[in-house]
């Protein structure tokens, strides 16, 4: 690595940190004195506000704001080396302008593969110590309150509740379904199923077992069975940004058994899936375009380049929400809506780069 290179990566690295802290700070600012009254409600020690709360929201916070600070910090470092003439001079001594993104890349990419090694694994452990401190005291008493629940908790097996209470563990108007092919084979019913804690079985009262063998069918009542099945009384807790919460290796096999149990709310766990592998190269393609926009010298100095730099984040934020929001309501796949402002804003870099003097 050249002398240059280190120069320009030194200042890249570490006015994306700068901008980070700063930014992180004002939004926890924001953050407080949004929650203050709910602490003053719940009255959470000090140590927890603190340490279980915003010292675990930290690394979210500056997650989230990635794409902004990378492309805020990248506007900033070339606007200022813009002005001062420097870039004129790197390209007036024979150094192209793909020769000068070099450094930029090397940065991005260092901030792109840090990003997906935190969000993939070290995000989501700190984010359940934030979570389990919200649900705590900012949340209101969570209630499970689905109707018509159904799930498939084998191959051929299927569990129907009109209701369940999460505080008690009960569900109400139970039935147990084992269908092959397109026949009812067996099914158990019952007014309640409730769980017992110290057995970790669940208790069914006063059932009936109807057993289907052709057109022959075999009537059984009980007053008392412990079961064990393969569903928990954590399946009916709060979902509350569960899907932040888990590591990367968690999200793949908590998707994998709501595919297997045939749930229809799986759109928000895989967007956050496709969005941590997309997030990376959304770095580099928003450091190309914020050295694209701000290479040139301007007249009135850095500001407009920085305001336009910020105009663009902001775009880029949007989008993510929109498509976010698309893929939720099954608009778009998952798949395609955590790509979709990557794609976008890598056509607009393209575009710039071709277009925009330089």
């Amino acid at each position: 690595m050249k002398l240059l290179d280190k120069y320009i990566l030194k200042k890249f690295l570490t006015t994306y940190v700068f901008t980070v802290l700063i930014m992180v700070a004002v939004i926890l600012v924001i953050d407080f004195t949004e929650k203050n009254d709910d602490f003053i409600k719940t009255n959470p020690s000090i140590g927890e506000i603190l340490f279980d709360y915003y010292l675990n929201l930290i690394p979210f916070y500056a997650n989230m704001l990635s794409p902004i600070t990378v492309f805020i910090a990248t506007v900033f470092v070339t606007a200022k080396l813009a002005s001062h003439t420097e870039i004129v001079a790197m390209l007036s001594s024979g150094i192209s302008f793909r020769r000068l993104l070099v450094p930029y890349l090397i940065g991005a990419s260092i901030i792109g593969a840090t990003i997906f090694v935190l969000i993939g694994w070290v995000i989501p452990n700190a984010n359940k110590e934030s979570v389990a401190f919200q649900v705590k005291y900012i949340k209101s008493p969570f209630t499970y309150d689905s109707r018509n629940i159904h799930i498939k908790i084998g191959p051929e097996t299927y569990v129907y509740m009109e209701s369940y209470n999460n505080s008690a563990h009960i569900g109400y108007n139970f039935a147990m379904e084992t269908i092959k092919g397109t026949n009812l084979r067996q099914k158990l019913s019952a007014s309640s199923i409730s769980w017992n804690a110290e057995k970790e079985k669940w208790h069914i009262n006063q059932y009936t077992l109807r057993t289907f063998d052709g057109e022959k069918e075999t009537l059984y009542k009980g007053t008392n069975l412990d079961t064990t099945l393969n569903m928990w009384p954590k399946d009916f807790e709060s979902t509350y940004k569960l899907e932040q919460t888990l590591t990367l290796t968690q999200l793949n096999d908590y998707i994998n058994e709501k595919i297997s149990r045939g749930a229809d709310d799986i759109e928000i766990y895989l967007i956050e899936k496709y969005e941590r592998f997309s997030y990376p190269f959304a770095i580099i393609i928003l450091t190309v375009i914020g050295v694209i926009v701000s290479a040139r010298k301007a007249r009135g100095g850095v500001g407009f380049q920085i305001a336009l730099g910020f105009l663009l984040a902001f775009i880029f934020i949007i989008f993510v929400i929109t498509s976010r929001s698309l893929a939720q309501v099954g608009d778009i796949a998952p798949q395609i809506a955590a790509w979709i402002p990557t794609i976008v804003f890598t056509g607009i870099g393209f575009l710039l780069y071709r277009y925009v003097p330089r």
